[in-house]
């Protein structure tokens, strides 16, 4: 029996869906398959008022081998689809657009493995997408498309897609928020119950999602400043505003950070503080079980001459001795202890 080659959620060129824009009302997609696409770019100059989307799996080997085949894209889109972790980028090569946009997974729990990688090159009339794991935003763009919302542009799909990773950070942020909120409520209330480690996995969580998640300076600054000719006046300024929003969400999240560092630090100085009164209970327990030690040890030793040794009341005058030098050692601790603060 034959098996099935493993698709990986795509079809057998890696294709996980596919839309053209402008063919029916304006700026809705309609949905096409791997066979309709390579139709369309083999006439794509007699289709000059459409753009054409195409979203691969690169977990199927078959979508590399696929682009290569059918499309010209610059070199750098690929070589950015072999790079390790980069940071969010978008920048002009070839009259094409090149962005590396990460974003978390569906099932994203605070943690960095939750974190993936969206590649795409975007001209006039071919928007190229791929990515290895299902990504929040690029699912949400997808069926905004299938729910019939019109897209104008090929510029303006990134820009969609920059706004749902917007969005979907936005809710990472309140999320962690709360969790923060909730976390310091206790703390005013007495009622810590949060170790400071898992302050700290929430804390090098967030460092790691505003160091991938934000967008290059640089690179966007060249784009913002002397984008291709094709692009929209409209399209660019659109760009520009999904930048400044993730410039504010961005904002929040640092400010989250820093009220995690100071709860950290309150939380450290609570521990540091409890160890303190827990160190000066047994050296006060440690002073006052002094004297009885050492006159004990004097009185226990086997030899002549012991003081009060025959004396009828000589029990009594020991205890009162004792509890003078404890009455004086007490005083003495907790004067010191006083002075200390």
């Amino acid at each position: 029996m034959q098996q099935a080659p493993l698709s990986y959620g795509s079809d057998a060129s890696g294709l996980v869906c596919g839309y053209v824009f402008g063919r029916a009302q304006e700026g809705v997609g309609v949905p096409l398959n791997a066979d309709e696409a390579c139709a369309w770019l083999d006439h794509r100059e007699q289709h000059p008022s459409e753009f054409i989307w195409l979203h691969y799996n690169l977990a199927n080997t078959a979508s590399e081998k696929w682009l290569n085949e059918h499309l010209s894209l610059p070199e750098e889109f690929y070589e950015s689809l072999h790079e390790g972790p980069r940071s969010t980028r978008i920048e002009v090569a070839d009259n094409t657009l090149i962005a590396v946009v990460n974003d978390v997974l569906h099932d994203f729990s605070f943690d960095p493995s939750d974190i993936s990688t969206l590649w795409l090159s975007v001209d006039k009339q071919v928007v190229i997408s791929a990515r290895r794991k299902p990504l929040r935003a690029i699912d949400s763009l997808r069926n905004a498309v299938r729910n019939g919302e019109p897209i104008r542009s090929s510029v303006e799909l990134l820009i969609h897609l920059l706004r749902d990773q917007a969005d979907a950070l936005i809710k990472i942020v309140r999320h962690a928020i709360a969790t923060v909120d909730g976390i310091e409520d206790n703390l005013l209330a007495g009622k810590l119950n949060t170790k400071r480690a898992s302050l700290g996995e929430l804390r090098r969580v967030l460092v790691r999602l505003r160091r991938l998640l934000a967008p290059e300076p640089a690179a966007l600054f060249r784009l913002l400043q002397r984008p291709p000719r094709w692009v929209a006046e409209i399209d660019a300024q659109e760009l520009r505003q999904s930048t400044e929003e993730f410039s504010m969400v961005l904002a929040d999240m640092a400010s989250l950070q820093e009220r995690i560092k100071l709860i950290q630090e309150e939380i450290a100085a609570l521990v540091n503080e409890g160890n303190n009164h827990s160190l000066f209970v047994l050296t006060i327990v440690t002073v006052l079980a002094l004297p009885i030690n050492i006159i004990a040890g004097l009185l226990g030793m086997n030899v002549g001459g012991i003081p009060l040794a025959d004396a009828p009341h000589g029990f009594l005058v020991v205890v009162l001795i004792v509890a003078s030098f404890t009455a004086i050692a007490g005083w003495l601790a907790f004067r010191r202890q006083r002075d200390l603060r």
